[in-house]
């Protein structure tokens, strides 16, 4: 049954079958994506043992997602950064800075969706791509700026061994993490623009 607080328990079986016990009908990983976007809380939990897999299954549900042709949302760059930082010492770190990041970027989305509105407009052959560039440059720049200071928490030494600020290299993630932006807008731009002609 779904539990008291709200949370739909969603139980998985041996045959890979996922079983939606608040509506007790069976479900696919394309309708718990559905559920995440409706904002409907759920866990997943396996039949058998009882175990909570509502993060595998999750990442199940990216991974498929990332598959479909045209769907992808994570750069190459930052998948790879992600995979650094496993065994890492910052690896404590990453999950919540990550959350913050997701959570301050779903504040600013309604904001973001007004000025990308208002940038293409009716005619999207016609209008500016700046602003919506300008938007995820400062949301980058934010961030980032959010990621230090969360170091500076777990290591009040910023600096390398060496007495150098790691800055520059931090400013290179930054500039890069921005042109991949840049290369993804302009490349909606240009399909937006065969798409007029």
């Amino acid at each position: 049954m779904a539990k008291n607080d709200g949370t739909i328990t969603i139980k998985k079986y041996a045959n890979r079958r996922l079983y939606n016990t608040g509506t007790s009908t069976y479900v696919t990983l394309d309708d718990l994506a559905v559920m995440v976007k409706k904002g409907e809380e759920f866990i997943v939990q396996d039949a058998k043992s009882g175990d909570d897999i509502t993060h595998q299954v999750l990442t199940q549900i990216i991974f498929e997602q990332e598959s479909k042709t045209g769907n992808t949302l994570l750069p190459v760059s930052f998948l790879r950064q992600l995979i650094s930082f496993y065994g890492d010492q910052l690896q404590m770190v990453v999950p919540s800075y990550l959350e913050q990041s997701m959570a301050a970027f779903t504040e600013q989305q309604d904001q973001v969706r007004i000025q990308i509105g208002r940038a293409f407009g009716e005619n999207p052959v016609t209008r500016n791509i700046q602003m919506p560039i300008q938007m995820a440059d400062e949301l980058v720049r934010s961030n980032t700026e959010m990621f230090q200071k969360a170091m500076q928490m777990f290591s009040p030494f910023a600096l390398g061994q060496s007495g150098k600020s790691a800055e520059p290299a931090k400013k290179a993630d930054t500039s890069r993490d921005i042109d991949d932006l840049k290369a993804q807008l302009k490349s909606l731009q240009d399909k937006i623009n065969s798409i007029g002609s």
